[in-house]
């Protein structure tokens, strides 16, 4: 289920990548850089849009809703371990070498004068 769905994933990024690509800017008119592109409301003059912004809107929702349905699947896993579930150290690591028996006088360490 999760390979189908990130390779749903991958098509639809494709295609939304395309589909960007190939629509026109709004000032990108031949008038619009003659001071004619000026006059456009705030949300542009071409109104509802074409079939390249609505599906460009559509693939927009279906690419979130495949990126939140893949974030949920891929955290919900039981496989993983928490790391820090068991902070006790390992007997091996707990036992401690023989100490050695030196004097002062054979350390390692330089006397104080």
């Amino acid at each position: 289920m999760y390979e189908i769905l990130m390779i749903a994933f991958l098509v639809v990024a494709l295609v939304l990548i395309g589909f960007i690509m190939l629509q026109q800017g709004k000032g990108a008119d031949m008038g619009a850089s003659f001071g004619s592109g000026a006059s456009n409301t705030v949300f542009g003059s071409s109104g509802s849009g074409n079939f390249l912004t609505r599906a460009t809107a559509g693939l927009a929702v279906v690419f979130f809703i495949l990126s939140l349905v893949l974030g949920n699947l891929s955290t919900s896993t039981d496989e993983s371990s928490n790391d820090f579930s068991d902070l006790s150290v390992p007997a091996e690591e707990q036992e401690l070498p023989p100490a050695d028996d030196k004097s002062e006088s054979e350390s390692d360490v330089p006397p104080i004068d």
